[in-house]
């Protein structure tokens, strides 16, 4: 039995969240370049977004360049950028064809010129599809994001639009950017590092961590089946006892 028939696909998560970290120590530990990684990295991409349509997962956010990541060396980032761009480019057509919808979280003001075109033309040519949700989270930070929710609420508090007392959690989630995506359920991170690094810190309040050794070019669809079996054999308790739940489920039963 494969890890996929192992899986239960009436407890699916219906967002997933991934941080897709190693492509630089993977070229390296090749003798290669980072940029290798990074190219080597998109086949990753590919094959996880088609396994998650297949699965009927809903959401899917990838990590794929933090606010920080500008600091890395120029050719760098601009091998990321040029990847970026060509990598949107070709797969527009296949993401349409696959019914999957493309939206980006971040600081899009940020990216090149040419880099922000590709993305608005990609989310407006998929903008209909109806199935997976592909999130491409670019110069993304949740500091940045928090921030920036909080600016956004005190001008609209400013001109009068908001009144202070009406912010309750659910008013906050909608000047944040994923407003309207429902909070990850599993977060993967590759590569060993056992950290969040600023990523969806507000979203990840009660998703199920998972950490794996893998690094993000080897990371494939058995690598995925792994985690959310995992996912799947934990108990969410959301603050409650394991006798409450378990009388929820009876009940639902």
């Amino acid at each position: 039995m494969s890890l996929k028939d192992k899986l239960d696909l009436q407890r699916m998560p219906r967002h997933i969240a991934i941080i897709m970290d190693g492509n630089g120590r993977w070229a390296k530990e090749r003798g290669q370049d980072r940029l290798y990684g990074h190219h080597e990295g998109v086949e990753s991409v590919r094959n996880i977004v088609e396994v998650c349509a297949e699965l009927g997962v809903g959401y899917l956010t990838l990590y794929a360049f933090s606010t920080e990541n500008w600091d890395r060396p120029v050719y760098e980032v601009n091998g990321i950028m040029e990847l970026l761009v060509n990598t949107i480019r070709m797969e527009v057509a296949t993401l349409s064809k696959n019914n999957i919808r493309l939206s980006v979280i971040g600081d899009m003001g940020m990216l090149p010129p040419q880099c922000q075109r590709e993305m608005e033309e990609a989310i407006a040519l998929t903008s209909q599809n109806t199935g997976l949700n592909l999130i491409m989270a670019l110069s993304y930070s949740a500091r940045w994001e928090i921030v920036d929710a909080a600016r956004k609420i005190a001008l609209d508090v400013k001109n009068g639009t908001l009144d202070p007392l009406a912010v309750t959690p659910a008013v906050w989630e909608n000047y944040l950017c994923t407003a309207g995506i429902p909070d990850p359920e599993l977060m993967i991170r590759t590569s060993g590092e056992c950290r969040i690094s600023n990523f969806l810190l507000y979203q990840l309040a009660y998703a199920e961590l998972y950490f794996t050794d893998t690094r993000w070019p080897d990371f494939r669809s058995e690598n995925l089946y792994q985690a959310i079996l995992n996912f799947q054999n934990r108990e969410r308790r959301f603050g409650k006892t394991s006798e409450q739940i378990q009388q929820n489920e009876e009940i639902i039963s």
